[in-house]
């Protein structure tokens, strides 16, 4: 991710560094605002705009997607694999669901073939809306 950051000509800094090295493990989805909130302490110089920034590249260059999970703010996801998301209603957690099959009719490539004629897939996204276990959890602690 640095080398990519760096031949898209942004400066390879030690707060661009740490912002990579939080995010690209980070399986949470985070906002540029919670990973601005996460290295703040650490960094206090530094500006959203260049966290923000710097996951704009990411996800310009393919190593990164943005996700518009609700009308919140966008959330930034490093897995670069195909997988849909599963999205509690509860909490907003989002979690990745791997994707099994990469054969396009799993996808419902031939029925948007029949609705957009000439309409070329690159991606099938799906979200699955729920609610995750902890918030189960929470809401049988409260029932009983």
């Amino acid at each position: 991710m640095i080398d990519t950051l760096r031949a898209r000509g942004l400066r390879i800094t030690a707060q661009r560094i740490a912002l990579v090295e939080a995010f690209a493990g980070d399986e949470s989805h985070p906002t540029a605002q919670e990973l601005f909130e996460r290295l703040r302490g650490t960094f206090p110089t530094m500006s959203f705009a260049t966290v923000y920034n710097t996951l704009d590249a990411l996800a310009q260059a393919g190593l990164s997607s943005t996700l518009r999970i609700d009308s919140g703010a966008a959330r930034f996801d490093p897995n670069t694999a195909p997988h849909h998301h599963a999205v509690c209603d509860v909490c907003g957690a989002a979690f990745d669901i791997p994707v099994r099959s990469l054969d396009p009719d799993a996808s419902g490539a031939a029925r948007v073939d029949e609705a957009a004629p000439g309409f070329s897939v690159t991606r099938v996204e799906k979200t699955y809306r729920g609610t995750c276990l902890g918030c189960s959890r929470k809401k049988k602690k409260k029932e009983n």
